[in-house]
This record gives C-alpha cells, structure tokens and sequence, in this order.
C-alpha cells in the first residue's frame, strides 16, 4: 500500500475491475510498479501479487485499474481465496500522481469490492501508508519484520541432522507434488505459504531467478520431511532464506535450524554479501533462532484489517 492521499485537485478518475489483464495492461502495471519501487526505495506490490500479473484469470483474484485522464496511474490487486480470513489486497498510486485521493479511492472500491471485510499489506510502513489505513478506517494487526545478516567471513559449523536424516537438492517435476504436501502441512497456519499450488510453483519455476541448486529438500527412509528453498536477487547481490518448512511430525529435533544452515552455507559460497528472510514478528521462537544466527531487522512490513 503506497500512497499519499493530502486532498488535491486532479482530473477526473474511473476505476476498472477486470478478473484478467491483458498483455498491455499487464506491461503497464509493471512498468507502474517499477517506477513506484524506484522512488519508494521497495516493491509495493508482492512477488506472489506480481506473478498473479500474468497467465490470464485465478479464482478469487481481481485486478483494479485507476484510471486518470485515460492514463493509468493506480492499481490494486484483491486476493479472496482464503476459506477464514477476509480477503487481502496491495495497493500503489505512482509517484507522479500521489496527493490528488487516488489511493483513497482505490481503497474505497476494495472495501466496497470485500464487503467491508478487508485487509491490506503496506510494505515498508511509509507514514503515508499508515495515514491512508487510518482514512479507510482499518488497524494494524500483523508486523512482518525483514532480517538482514552478512554473509562475508561467515562461519556457520557443518550442519547437524537428525538421525536418519540426508539432504539433496529439488528435481523439478519429480519433487512437485511431494514438496507441495509437506508445504502445505508444515504452513497449514500460514495463509500465503500454506495455500500454494502447483499452479504457483509452476510460477516460481518459471521465474529467471529460479535454481534447483539451491533448493534442499530433507529426506528420512525416502520420505520428504523438510525443506530450505533460497533465493538469489542477483541485481542486489542478496541471498534470501526463501522458504523453510519441516513436516509437523518432524518439528522439534532441530531440523529447521540445520536445514537453514544448509542454506545460509551454499548463499555464502555463491559469493554473495548479504542473506535475508521474512518473519512474523509475533513468531518469538523463529525470531529468536534467526537472532541467534546473526539476523537483525531491516524493516517492517504491515498488515491492517477492518475490525471484525
């Protein structure tokens, strides 16, 4: 959610709500986000919300395009596929066009389009953010930190796995659907990570930065039990703890923490800097683990809801 929503004359505006953008509307999304990402020093948008860009209609997925002078110069994305939760979205306004109530107004279309049952992320926390979550009305209710660590001179033992326990890396295609599972059982409290599919990890395979190489999956008599897929951003030369599950019945042995070694360790030996990972603040025990390691926050995503 980026915006800034001080009340000045523009022209006129329409919203447009489309379930799939074309490749023209696609490519000018992006080129809006990019600009917005330039200025705002970040992505206002997720990578799940971009990769939902592209490749036609998704079940509960809708697209907002705001429209000023034939121009476009908002978007958000309205996601309700979650069967508990009120439906999520992300919202920009590009720069050149804040301060004329944009934001406001696609905010107002997606509670109208939730049914006043909303919740919206603002990557980043800008104050301007939190100013149009105040106007619509919304509250903060989730805090997802982003942590840092140097890789450079890093000394990480041999990782120790749990008897029985071998690593190897992901064989696309042959791993999917086992890997979906234990996904999926390892975040059944996890909304965004717990839910994807082979749809999405189709997606993420697709993707330029995508690397087998550095997705290791945790076997036991030929079972998957756990997993650390990394990332690389090679423009920024960051190495992201992507994703680390273990399967519920494994939770507990130490897993976790030699499987985020594993990966941490192949990071560094890539050469990069600087590894990073997404956590829940509220997740004391995660936090805590990746403290120990060497993590510190850098900064601060929020979610704001509608009370309920």
């Amino acid at each position: 959610m980026t915006s800034d929503d001080s009340a000045r004359p523009g022209p006129s505006r329409s919203i447009e709500t489309h379930s799939a953008l074309s490749p023209e509307q696609t490519g000018a999304v992006l080129g809006l986000l990019t600009d917005a990402a330039r200025v705002d020093g970040r992505q206002a948008v997720s990578e799940q919300g971009r990769l939902q860009l592209r490749g036609g209609s998704r079940e509960g997925v809708s697209h907002l395009l705001l429209l000023a002078g034939g121009e476009l110069v908002g978007y958000a994305q309205l996601e309700d596929t979650d069967p508990v939760e009120a439906p999520a979205a992300e919202l920009v306004v590009h720069p050149s066009h804040r301060g004329h109530g944009h934001g406001r107004a696609l905010g107002s279309a997606l509670l109208a389009a939730s049914g006043k049952r909303l919740r919206v992320w603002a990557h980043g926390g800008h104050s301007a953010a939190r100013h149009l979550a105040q106007v619509l009305g919304l509250t903060l209710f989730r805090e997802l930190r982003q942590m840092r660590m140097p890789l450079g001179g890093l000394d990480l033992a041999e990782p120790v796995l749990p008897e029985g326990v071998t690593v190897r890396t992901f064989v696309p295609g042959a791993d999917d659907s086992a890997w979906l599972a234990v996904n999926a059982a390892a975040f059944a409290h996890h909304p965004e990570q717990g839910s994807l599919t082979q749809r999405d990890l189709d997606d993420r395979k697709a993707e330029p930065w995508f690397d087998p190489a550095g997705f290791f999956l945790a076997e036991r008599a030929g079972e998957l039990v756990g997993f650390h897929w990394t990332k690389v951003h090679a423009e920024e030369r960051l190495g992201e703890v992507y994703v680390v599950g273990v399967h519920p019945g494994f939770q507990g042995g130490g897993l976790g923490k030699a499987l985020t070694t594993v990966g941490l360790r192949h990071l560094a030996g890539r050469g990069l800097p600087t590894a990073m990972l997404y956590v829940d603040a509220d997740n004391e025990a995660a936090v805590s683990v990746y403290e120990r390691l060497g993590f510190v926050t850098y900064e601060t995503d929020l979610m704001y809801r509608t009370e309920t």
